[in-house]
């Protein structure tokens, strides 16, 4: 993640996470350690997976000690193993103990979405098919939730409302109908926007095709369904699938002559990745 992102996007979210979990001090550290000592201490696989979120994990530390000194041996995107030790972190140990919690939460939660993101992504190698993630995150994290399923090989779609026009079943019914939503979003919409039509029919996609949708979502659509929406779309539109994709059946769009993949399960049905920090160690 780059300094403006984190400077712009991340800090404020770190704050209020640290903030969250230590209103008025910590008790704990403030009893076992009143004065400040040098100390260092590990960051530990306990399960196999993909890393993500290394430098938000790193931030946490430095926005509350510019002097504490992170290092990975990984990078975001990188598999690692159970019982591997990843990273040290060094600095003043109420620091280290303070932060801990906050720290290994981001990244855990971050590898977590990461590494089931990479068997998404393994499931469709070879298929040409482009896995996406969508707009159902956790309220407030979208940043590293999404960071996280571009570490995991998937790509972004849109980030926001702001970002691109996607024209959905509400829309659709407030417009009037397809074609009405689409010549509203084209005058609307800067030239160099794509419109983004989901049809959950294939009249639906008759319409999407006739306003000149240039990407046609098929939601929730069976294999039947879905082989004969991508034979009438026939190249003149980008194709997207969506509803209820998993790690379960995302096997079964393999065979699927399509573009993108559009998984909601990245974001909100992703564990966390086991990661612990351990073996702290006082330096005299």
């Amino acid at each position: 993640m780059d300094p403006a992102t984190m400077t712009a996007l991340v800090d404020p979210h770190i704050r209020a996470a640290l903030a969250e979990d230590m209103n008025a001090g910590d008790v704990s550290t403030d009893a076992v350690a009143p004065v400040p000592k040098r100390a260092r201490v590990d960051v530990v696989c306990k399960q196999d997976g993909v890393i993500a979120g290394t430098a938000v994990f790193a931030r946490v530390f430095t926005l509350v000690d510019p002097a504490t000194a992170v290092r990975f041996s990984v990078a975001d995107g990188d598999e690692v193993r159970a019982g591997a030790v990843i990273g040290v972190v060094e600095g003043d140990v109420r620091v280290l103990l303070s932060c801990e919690r906050v720290a290994l939460n981001y990244l855990q939660r971050m590898s977590g979405i990461a590494s089931y993101t990479r068997r998404m992504v393994r499931a469709l190698a070879g298929a040409g098919i482009v896995l996406v993630d969508t707009r159902k995150t956790t309220p407030t994290l979208r940043v590293f939730e999404k960071a996280a399923t571009r570490a995991g090989g998937a790509r972004n779609h849109r980030f926001n409302l702001s970002d691109a026009v996607m024209l959905k079943d509400n829309h659709i019914a407030a417009a009037g109908g397809i074609g009405p939503a689409v010549r509203a979003a084209r005058a609307r919409a800067p030239f160099t926007s794509r419109i983004e039509v989901e049809c959950e029919t294939l009249d639906e996609v008759g319409q999407a095709l006739a306003a000149g949708a240039d990407i046609v979502m098929l939601d929730n659509m069976g294999e039947t369904d879905l082989r004969r929406a991508v034979d009438l779309i026939a190249g003149r539109a980008a194709v997207e699938v969506s509803g209820n994709v998993t790690i379960d059946n995302v096997g079964t769009y393999v065979r699927l002559p399509i573009d993108y993949l559009s998984s909601g399960a990245l974001t909100h049905s992703a564990g966390i990745l086991d990661l612990s920090m351990k073996h702290l160690s006082i330096e005299e």
